[in-house]
């Protein structure tokens, strides 16, 4: 294992040199991003984290792929001596995400560098989807039944503790695109009651019974002696009680910390001039997304054990509920982008500013 994790980190090592020596110093002013300044060849070079970020995506894809039995000999020895929870449905499951999903939106933000045009709503989703991945990740391993098996190649995940937080700091400084609407659009949008509304009514709506249902499903993993959370963690979602934690820490991360969120984002659409929903509404969405896509698949996949998957009798309600719980904040995400003038500062100066 240690000598696993010396070839992981020279092999990022190098990687980081090429670009080094390939770009030239000037362009690691601004690793990750690039502030529209420089020549148009300075700015089509693709930044050296999504590089970095880029290759472990393929890397994390190819282990899924081997991992289901599409192709073999090459990871296994890293897996099974290295990262051997990766080979559970939770693992296999993100890293199908990570060298999807997240390769998808690595190319689409470095070719939106390479065109001059803003990446930020790109960035601020793989901003939550990859916080919610490694987190999840993280503590599940420690406290699941494959902490006794930790090894040094563990430590290679610390640094995507470390990139989220420093690139949501850079997301956040850079500038919005400011909508094309008037100051008597924004007052009039901002006028209307919640009734007079009816899309975001159905929105608050779905958006409470997305809060009902986290909190019943937090009170579940913490056992609750209630016979309505006893039935359901038997006979709905059994996935709850396997021992590798995943799905016990996702629960509990969406109790004590999505649970409140879904409140302030109710709170955003009845009173106007709640200037950061659009931007944590994208962050909402992206880490809500990569969470449900791993939990759903993992609850099916052949790899959790027989007693913890999905009953096939509750197959459809199962799937018709995570997925509902899913689409709301994504739905949210693509209100606050569509129609921003509710979501503005209310005053005229502020506006202008």
């Amino acid at each position: 294992p240690l000598v696993l994790m010396l070839t992981g980190v020279l092999v990022l090592a190098g990687l980081f040199s090429i670009i080094f020596f390939v770009s030239g110093v000037s362009h690691f002013q601004d690793p990750l991003f690039c502030e529209g300044r420089g020549t148009r060849s300075e700015l089509s070079r693709s930044p050296a984290v999504f590089v970095v970020l880029s290759f472990t995506s393929v890397v994390d894809l190819i282990i899924s792929l081997e991992e289901d039995g599409y192709i073999s000999g090459f990871v296994e020895v890293y897996v099974r001596e290295g990262e051997p929870h990766l080979r559970t449905a939770h693992g296999i499951l993100i890293c199908y995400w990570d060298g999807v999903i997240h390769y998808g939106l690595y190319l689409a933000m470095i070719a939106a560098i390479g065109r001059r045009k803003s990446y930020r709503n790109l960035g601020l989703f793989w901003l939550g989807s990859l916080m919610m991945s490694i987190v999840v990740f993280l503590l599940g391993n420690l406290i699941g039944k494959y902490s006794s098996d930790l090894s040094p190649a563990f430590l290679l995940n610390l640094p995507y503790v470390l990139i989220p937080i420093w690139a949501g700091l850079r997301l956040f400084q850079q500038p919005k695109a400011l909508p094309s609407v008037s100051l008597t659009q924004v007052a009039e949008e901002q006028r209307k009651y919640l009734y007079q509304r009816p899309q975001d009514a159905g929105l608050v709506l779905l958006l409470l019974l997305t809060a009902a249902f986290t909190f019943f499903r937090g009170m579940v993993v913490l056992d609750c002696p209630a016979d309505s959370c006893f039935e359901y963690i038997y006979q709905h979602e059994p996935y709850l009680r396997d021992p590798v934690a995943y799905p016990k820490v996702q629960m509990l991360i969406y109790m004590f910390y999505v649970l409140p969120f879904l409140c302030l984002c109710i709170y955003g659409l009845v009173l106007p001039g709640c200037s950061w929903l659009p931007d944590w509404s994208l962050v909402f969405a992206g880490a809500i997304a990569q969470a449900q896509f791993a939990h759903l698949g993992s609850s099916l996949h052949p790899r959790t054990p027989f007693p913890y998957q999905t009953p096939e009798d509750v197959w459809w309600s199962f799937l018709l509920t995570n997925v509902l719980y899913a689409l709301g904040p994504q739905l949210l995400a693509y209100r606050c982008l569509r129609c921003p003038a509710f979501f503005l500062p209310a005053t005229p100066a502020s506006l202008q500013r």
